[in-house]
């Protein structure tokens, strides 16, 4: 293994994709097939699973900031380490709920667990990655290193998610029980590869917990939502969690009503494509983003940004438009346009990542990356339990179009940043 002194932008980069990769693999064994499993083994409905479901970013939004002091004060390394820990844990209480009959309270516990894994996560590893490239030598534009960390996981998703579809056709528990056991390796991965570079840890003792957490929270808010540039993209997180995570969960039984037949296998092979088409889209991050000048400038940069949300609030409209047609035709129309959500995830992703982090100070940069997921967990715990009414009230595919309508602000939150990063720049010239 690399020491930690020899550490060179090549050999920080294969820890990042490593990571990402082992992570991704062992989380999405369940996603092509979680919303199924509360519904035919644990024995809820569909507003009851977006209820479940909904904990996870109200637990997210709770626990952010604090996992974030954590991360900027104890270290990184140390956050992703016990990320993966609380994920076991949650994911093992997923699987035994419905053998020990806890009921959607054993669902919500586990899910308030996930959202607290996923806060330890938030932010860290990206802020490890960036701060340790840093400390490696590198220097220029990150997009293609963030891309590559992002193919790693579409690699990762696309084999889980295949392989959790295939584990849940024979029987929906297996997915969670090989999940347990992939979380226990991406957790040796990471002990093994990640060591805090570029990043001076603090010392914390818990009862300036509280102190730390509100110096934290104040400085995500002047980096964050008091900076011009900033706020906008975080309305945009805010907008996108209102209808991401609810489509996520709620793709599964859309997708099986439209075919018009139970087929578990399908859900993780259309989940593995989806894996697939985000790769594609990391790929083009570098033709797309050419490092050219007129290829910089941010407002390119922005445009890139503010196409790819208008699309993706187009093919949600259309699949949503979809309903009452159940068939194959309809149901490979749905597949190809989600396909399509798949590919411009992995082209936006990378870019908006770079975007953020050029404009967050190193020392905060953790916390303000906590601080836009915050508001993500906000719309995801609005818009799950809002959107799943609408679904039981009138159809998922309703809910789809009330979705879409929410994603077609984020091209004017876009211009907005944009025009303050013009303006700050055109302030910095002029002091010059």
């Amino acid at each position: 293994m690399t020491s930690r002194a020899a550490q060179t932008p090549r050999t920080v980069t294969a820890a990042y994709v490593s990571v990402t990769g082992a992570l991704t693999l062992a989380a999405s064994l369940i996603w092509g097939i979680g919303t199924i499993f509360l519904m035919e083994v644990g024995g809820l409905d569909i507003f009851e699973v977006t209820l479940v479901d909904a904990v996870i970013p109200l637990s997210q939004l709770i626990f952010e900031v604090p996992t974030g002091v954590l991360a900027d004060t104890l270290g990184r390394r140390f956050s992703v380490l016990l990320c993966i820990g609380v994920l076991l844990v949650s994911t093992l209480l997923y699987w035994v709920t419905p053998l020990v009959g806890l009921g959607i309270g054993g669902f919500m516990l586990a899910s308030a667990g996930l959202g607290l894994g996923w806060a330890f996560h938030t932010g860290a590893l990206d802020a490890w990655f960036v701060d340790a490239l840093d400390a490696a030598g590198h220097e220029g534009h990150k997009e293609r290193h963030f891309a590559s960390g992002r193919l790693s996981s579409g690699a990762g998703m696309l084999i889980g998610s295949l392989a959790g579809g295939l584990l849940g056709q024979v029987d929906l528990a297996w997915p969670f029980v090989a999940r347990g056991a992939l979380l226990c390796v991406a957790f040796a991965i990471t002990f093994a590869l990640v060591h805090d570079a570029g990043f001076s840890k603090r010392r914390l003792r818990l009862r300036e917990l509280g102190l730390e957490t509100r110096r934290v929270l104040r400085a995500g808010i002047r980096h964050g939502w008091q900076s011009p540039v900033i706020r906008p993209m975080l309305w945009v997180s805010g907008v996108a969690g209102l209808f991401y995570m609810y489509g996520n969960f709620a793709w599964q039984p859309y997708l099986l009503e439209l075919l018009g037949r139970r087929s578990i296998w399908l859900l993780g092979a259309v989940q593995a494509g989806f894996s697939a088409a985000g790769m594609i889209g990391n790929a083009i991050v570098g033709r797309v983003m050419r490092t050219d000048g007129k290829r910089r400038d941010p407002a390119h940069v922005l445009v890139v940004l503010a196409a790819c949300d208008f699309v993706v609030a187009v093919g949600i409209a259309l699949v949503g438009l979809l309903a009452g047609a159940a068939g194959v035709v309809p149901a490979a129309v749905a597949i190809v346009l989600w396909l399509t959500w798949g590919f411009i995830i992995g082209l936006y992703d990378p870019v908006r990542m770079t975007y953020l982090n050029a404009h967050i100070p190193s020392r905060e940069r953790a916390t303000v990356l906590s601080f836009d997921a915050l508001f993500e967990d906000v719309g995801g715990a609005v818009g799950q339990p809002a959107l799943g009414w609408a679904s039981r009230r009138s159809s998922i595919a309703v809910a789809w179009l009330i979705g879409s309508a929410a994603l077609a602000v984020a091209p004017s939150l876009y211009a907005r940043s944009g025009r303050a990063a013009a303006e700050a720049r055109a302030s910095r010239a002029s002091v010059a």
